[in-house]
Order: structure tokens, then C-alpha cells, then sequence
């Protein structure tokens, strides 16, 4: 694995900073019976084999299906991952987030997560969810801490609360087809040195002007450059903006030869010829766009 392929993500109060692989491995769906179960823990365990050590779940996949899935990939190899879950907006309270994450680190069969997410915005205050995960750090039940699928303004709402400057990653819906974060989100967590982990980012979802995978200007780079096009997409949405690189990005698979494909973006670097080829057929927003969320 290249160095240039890794993201760090920034100290917090009590942790070090770390580099992660920008290309992790999402579970959505998983655990739900679309797949066979022994398949999907293969795969997980063939990620990890080829350096995608960032794993990505959530109480909310298969009503903890695919945490339990999780959990039996990483029966005997816990260390070789970053492990991710998050918690359901309703479960945040003070008490409830406790009894959450105790039900996840359950189904996951370890004591600990690398970093634990809210999974989008509700009703309980942020100060009272960040209590309850600076109560998880303390007792060594999570690591650090992080959000999902907020918007600039939840953002500068969660810096201004006390504790808030440790969130780790906000977790959002990011592909060439729907690059909305681009013109506000984005500019505004590089800037307070805060990590994007990027949902769908082969355009399974999401506000998209057309089909990605067959698109013409796809399917073409994708030839040229000796890529299939789902390649091409997951190099995209980890390309280095003014050098560095900030996205990290979770594709869910299952099948030997997608999961190989997905591990070898690592090694790819799209050229500048290829990157103005994507934005003329794909450009950036130039205005302020809702927040895409699945």
C-alpha cells in the first residue's frame, strides 16, 4: 500500500492521531440474508487480508445483523481492525447510549470501538450525547467519537459544544453523481482538519443526474485507464484535493473479486487528464445544496 492512499485522522484530547487506509469496508445490508452469511464474513476477513482494515457497521444495519456478522469476521483478529458503529439518533440520550454501545460491543464480540458515530441528527441535545460517549471513553468502551450525515450547520452547532472539537469523521453520502458536500461541508471540515468517510461512493444511492456505472464518460475512462468503472468512481471519491487526502471511503461487497477489485484502488492515482474529464461530465455544485441522505 502507498503512503499517498492513507487519511489521518487528527489528535483528539485523548487519543494520537492514526493514518487508516482511505478505502474501507462498508456493511449495509449485510446480515440481512441477501447474501450468504459465511460469504460475507469471507469477505470482510479478504478485506482485511488486502489492508482494508477500516470496518464500518451500525446498530441500524439488520437490526444488529450485520454487527453480529462483524463480529464473526473478527472472531481471533480484533486487533487487525478499525472497527465502526453508530448509534441510532433515539438511543443518544445520556443512558441510552450507554446500553447501545453495550448491545453493539455484544453483537460485535469485542469490548471496545475504534470510534462510534451518531448516525444523523435528533432530538436530544448534543451536549447530552456527548456526555454519554465521553462516559463510553472513559470506561474504555470507545476510542473516539464521530457523527454522521450532518450538514455544515450541524456541524458548527456540535464545534460550539463543549467537547465537540474531538469529533473524528462525519460520515456522509459522497459520489461523483452527487458531490453536493464539495461546496460548503467539505471546505469546512478540511479547515478545522476534520476527515470525511464517504457512504455509497459507487452511486448506490442518491441524488444522481444519471446512471454512473454505465455511463459513457465512464465506462470509457474506466477502459483507458485499465479500471472497471467501479474503480474509477472509488478513485475518484478518494482523490487528494490540493494534495491531501480527506475521504475515506466504505464500499460494501461481497463477492472475492469485488472485494480484490476494491483493495486495489489503493494503488491508484487518477492523473489530472482524468480528473477535468470527470468534472466536465460530472461538475461540482456552485451553489449550496440539501445534504443527500439515504
Amino acid at each position: 500500500m502507498t503512503t499517498s492512499s492513507r487519511v489521518t485522522l487528527a489528535a483528539t484530547s485523548h487519543e494520537a492521531a492514526i493514518e487508516l487506509p482511505a478505502i474501507g469496508q462498508g456493511t449495509w445490508f449485510m446480515g440481512e440474508g441477501l447474501a450468504p452469511r459465511a460469504d460475507e464474513v469471507r469477505a470482510l476477513r479478504q478485506g482485511l487480508d488486502l489492508g482494508q482494515t477500516l470496518i464500518d457497521t451500525a446498530e441500524m444495519y439488520g437490526d444488529g445483523g450485520a454487527e453480529e456478522v462483524v463480529g464473526e469476521a473478527l472472531r481471533g483478529r480484533r486487533d487487525d481492525a478499525f472497527l465502526v458503529s453508530k448509534v441510532y439518533p433515539w438511543n443518544a440520550g445520556r443512558d441510552h447510549a450507554i446500553a447501545a454501545c453495550e448491545r453493539s460491543l455484544q453483537r460485535l464480540g469485542t469490548d471496545y470501538l475504534d470510534l462510534y458515530l451518531l448516525h444523523w441528527p435528533g432530538g436530544i441535545p448534543l451536549d447530552e450525547t456527548l456526555e454519554a460517549f465521553d462516559r463510553l471513553r472513559e470506561s474504555g468502551k470507545i476510542r473516539r467519537f464521530g457523527v454522521s450525515n450532518f450538514d455544515i450547520d450541524d456541524m458548527q452547532a456540535l464545534s460550539a459544544t463543549p467537547g465537540g472539537g474531538d469529533c473524528t469523521v462525519n460520515q456522509v453520502l459522497y459520489h461523483l453523481g452527487s458531490r453536493g458536500i464539495e461546496h460548503s461541508l467539505r471546505p469546512w471540515q478540511r479547515e478545522h482538519g476534520m476527515p470525511l468517510m464517504g457512504y455509497c461512493p459507487l452511486a448506490q444511492a442518491g441524488r444522481l443526474r444519471r446512471r454512473l456505472l454505465d455511463h459513457p464518460d465512464i465506462t470509457a475512462l474506466a477502459a483507458e485507464r485499465d479500471l472497471t468503472p467501479a474503480q474509477l468512481l472509488l478513485a475518484w471519491a478518494i482523490r487528494p484535493v490540493d494534495g491531501q487526502r480527506d475521504v475515506i471511503a466504505i464500499p460494501k461487497a461481497v463477492q472475492p473479486q469485488h472485494v480484490r477489485d476494491n483493495a486495489a484502488v489503493l494503488e491508484v492515482a487518477l492523473d489530472d487528464d482524468a480528473l477535468a474529464r470527470l468534472d466536465a461530465a460530472f461538475p461540482a455544485p456552485e451553489r449550496k445544496e440539501p445534504l443527500d441522505i439515504v
